[in-house]
């Protein structure tokens, strides 16, 4: 029988092959960008909601899959071993309050979730690129993976939020007992040295999105 969980869990798959969220395959295939969200697949009342032939029609060809394919994602679900569902916060929200927790862990429910490959890490969690002062290495729609429980070393990419709530990533040149040392991604953008005291949470860039 067809589950209206294993149709959204392949398109959820199809855009994880193709390093993509659900809203970037979204994009990618000319639909609107929230046609996929989790959101949209139940109504306010709870009724379940179907991805339309045509918006499955759009992201075969925009990622040039056939159907058999499609069906293969539908028919086993689980072939690709072990996956967990992490949240997907926007760069912007992660500087607001009420998305982390004191020990700076992801917290709350209702946002879109993207699956991943088992990590070890059940705090995980996807932050949505926004903005240029990452590129040229991630771009405003590129999707990285974070895991708070990573060890932190030299040379790792890292988002780093402030007390005062800015959120940038950069690459870490060293954290002392005083200072934690930033180094921008974009060159158009300054090097940051961030007080320890001033510093709310910092998480290891462990995957993204190319």
């Amino acid at each position: 029988m067809l589950r209206h969980a294993d149709i959204w869990h392949a398109i959820d798959r199809l855009a994880f092959k193709n390093g993509m969220t659900a809203s970037g395959l979204a994009r990618k295939a000319g639909l609107d960008p929230t046609t996929f969200n989790k959101s949209k697949r139940t109504s306010p009342e709870g009724k379940l909601r179907w991805p339309s032939t045509e918006s499955v029609s759009k992201v075969l060809a925009a990622t040039q899959a056939s159907v058999a394919e499609f069906v293969n994602l539908i028919d086993n679900p689980d072939e690709t071993g072990a996956v967990q569902r992490i949240p997907l916060i926007g760069l912007a929200q992660a500087g607001s309050d009420g998305f982390f927790d004191d020990a700076g862990y992801p917290t709350g429910a209702g946002w879109d979730e993207i699956p991943f490959p088992e990590m070890g890490d059940s705090k995980a969690y996807a932050l949505e690129i926004s903005g240029d002062s990452m590129e040229p290495l991630y771009r405003e729609g590129d999707t990285i993976i974070l895991s708070p429980g990573a060890q932190i070393r030299r040379g790792d990419r890292v988002v780093l939020k402030t007390n005062e709530g800015e959120v940038m990533v950069k690459q870490l040149l060293r954290r002392t007992a005083k200072f934690v040392d930033l180094q921008s991604i974009n060159d158009e953008h300054p090097n940051r040295s961030i007080p320890i005291e001033e510093v709310d949470w910092i998480h290891r860039v462990v995957w993204a999105s190319q």
